[in-house]
């Protein structure tokens, strides 16, 4: 089958910044004509019609009515990752248009890199790291200190794929668990992984040594953590956000952390991403940024492209889509 007959698949580059990442192109090309947005907007009027579907990494390309209207066959649309906030879902089902993403790959990656940051952060480890290799350094002085995270109790708020693989990592460190999510996970499920479910975020807040923050982003759960809720958490109590940077009021952070509100931080995600090089956060001694590194593994990168793939083919064939996000 010549490249020409198989469905046109838009993306917005090949490697770079924000393309899909080289290794990935043999597979894709053995089930999609790939177009860049390059050789889109050069030959609009020949390739508008071959775009069949659009790959989203890093959300790029961008989505918008313009591009939406010069594209008559588009069917799906699907995004790396689990998080939907950068696209207008309604404006995008109101061309016909289905969207997925890949919120089975990403869970173990993202699970493995909250637990990383909460651990990095307990024993302060990127502190230790610059003492290491400081010149003259002798010894490290004794009163150096982290925190202990075995028999800690750690706070879940977000409690799907993600937040379940994290309580799964957290059991292994003897860890009490609490959780806060919109729906109560089941009996057993609790029980696997020995996780207590908090109704009310309020009484999470208060009792966790460290709190992790895996929600999407949505308007309910923008500035999720601010002011009043740094407030609750112990003067000892660590943040870790994995999830979207606008969930946490990034001006009450930079206050509770510099005013002994809340111990430490530690963020894979920030708004904007990069942070300004002269913001505060960058100047902190007690926080912990790494540049949205969630799923960067070479294996869940992969098996990303394979699941925006799954869902793809199953729209264009005129089957359900394993992970089909509809807009609420």
């Amino acid at each position: 089958m010549g490249g020409e007959e198989l469905p046109g698949l838009l993306v917005y580059e090949i490697g770079g910044i924000h393309g899909i990442l080289h290794g990935h192109v043999a597979f894709l090309k053995k089930h999609f004509y790939l177009i860049t947005m390059k050789e889109f907007l050069e030959n609009k009027k020949n390739m508008s019609k071959k775009v069949q579907a659009i790959y989203l990494w890093w959300h790029k390309p961008v989505i918008d009515q313009e591009l939406l209207q010069s594209l008559p066959n588009l069917k799906v649309i699907a995004k790396s990752g689990v998080g939907m906030d950068h696209l207008d879902l309604k404006l995008v089902a109101s061309f016909g248009v289905k969207m997925a993403n890949t919120r089975c790959a990403v869970s173990s990656s993202t699970a493995d890199t909250g637990m990383g940051l909460l651990l990095a952060s307990a024993r302060r480890l990127v502190e230790g790291y610059h003492i290491a290799v400081s010149s003259g350094i002798q010894y490290c002085e004794a009163d150096f200190l982290g925190v202990e995270v075995t028999g800690a109790t750690l706070g879940i708020i977000g409690m799907g794929s993600i937040g379940y693989k994290i309580a799964l990592r957290a059991k292994a460190f003897e860890m009490n668990i609490l959780y806060h999510n919109r729906r109560r996970r089941k009996e057993q499920e609790e029980q696997a992984v020995g996780t207590t479910y908090c109704e009310k975020i309020d009484s999470l807040l208060q009792q966790a040594d460290f709190v992790m923050v895996v929600v999407s982003l949505t308007p309910q759960t923008r500035n999720l953590i601010g002011k009043r809720e740094m407030e609750l958490m112990k003067p000892t109590a660590t943040l870790i956000n994995i999830s979207r940077g606008a969930v946490v009021d990034q001006e009450a952070l930079v206050a509770a952390l510099q005013t002994g509100v809340i111990r430490a931080a530690a963020l894979d995600v920030t708004y904007p991403e990069p942070l300004p090089r002269d913001h505060v956060l960058l100047k902190l001694k007690n926080v912990i940024i790494t540049p949205h590194l969630g799923i960067k593994t070479d294996k869940a990168t992969y098996m990303i492209t394979e699941e925006a793939v799954e869902n793809i083919l199953a729209a264009l064939n005129g089957l359900p889509m394993p992970n089909e996000v509809l807009p609420s």
